[in-house]
């Protein structure tokens, strides 16, 4: 498995999760960013919690 393959987080505005899951899927990280805020919409809850959960779970890129 090289290094392309595996899930991890970028340098990102907060914590890298939105552009290491956009670099995994090959799917701009604004769409993840954009998923994440409508989350965030119907009270915080159903888009912070996965968000912080993914931020500690998905291993940060070695620069």
């Amino acid at each position: 498995m090289s290094g392309k393959d595996k899930l991890r987080r970028q340098r990102g505005i907060i914590a890298g999760v939105c552009g290491g899951l956009g670099e995994f899927y090959g799917v701009a990280p604004f769409w993840f960013r954009l998923l994440f805020l409508i989350l965030l919409l119907p009270g915080g809850l159903p888009g912070i919690v996965p968000y912080i959960i993914l931020w500690i779970i998905i291993p940060r890129k070695r620069w």
